[in-house]
């Protein structure tokens, strides 16, 4: 079953997209859409983290509306105008 919502995606562009997610009252995940497992290394330091997706969540999207990209405002010292 899917569980739709609108998201909004920043990368690789800005844009409203519709997006699967995790089943809420899942045993496996409790509704995270997965499990973070830490492994280490051979000499049995931390090496990282692996992510276990659960089979309640796709992780998929579909891209509904590209959205503009707003001009970062940049505030000079020497202008007479308040910041706000």
């Amino acid at each position: 079953m899917v569980r739709l919502r609108l998201k909004i995606t920043h990368c690789p562009r800005p844009a409203l997209t519709l997006a699967d997610t995790p089943r809420p009252n899942c045993p496996t995940c409790q509704g995270a859409g997965g499990n973070a497992h830490d492994y280490n290394d051979d000499t049995g330091k931390y090496a990282g983290t692996r992510w276990e997706p659960c089979p309640c969540w796709t992780q998929w999207a579909v891209i509904l509306l590209p959205l503009p990209r707003w001009p970062r405002r940049t505030l000079t010292s020497h202008s007479a105008e308040p910041p706000f």
